[in-house]
């Protein structure tokens, strides 16, 4: 197991099925940030407000964060975590949203 690995989960997260079978794609960035570019279908939830936003997600389905760089986003997982969810780490909504393509295929 590499480094990145150990730091980041250790396993690989199939991202395009998830959202397939219901997860939420939530984008922590700022709305300005948002407004220039995201995913299709993401919702908009800035970190600084995420805790006080928490009853718009369902909590009976996965949620897969992103941002700019994956760094807000790895916030966001930790807390939506500690909150009871079931929280991934997307990093980059950029990244992301190429991981992405085979659901709108």
């Amino acid at each position: 197991m590499g480094i990145f690995s150990k730091l980041f989960g250790g396993t690989s997260v199939d991202f395009s099925t998830m959202v397939k079978d219901g997860a939420t794609i939530v984008d922590v960035r700022t709305p300005a940030e948002y407004k220039n570019g995201h995913i299709k279908g993401s919702i908009n939830i800035p970190l600084q407000v995420l805790d006080k936003n928490i009853s718009k997600l369902n909590k009976n389905k996965p949620v897969i964060t992103c941002c700019a760089s994956g760094m807000r986003s790895g916030s966001a997982k930790g807390l939506l975590k500690s909150k009871g969810f079931d929280a991934y780490n997307g990093g980059s909504w950029t990244s992301l949203k190429q991981k992405m393509q085979s659901v709108w295929q």
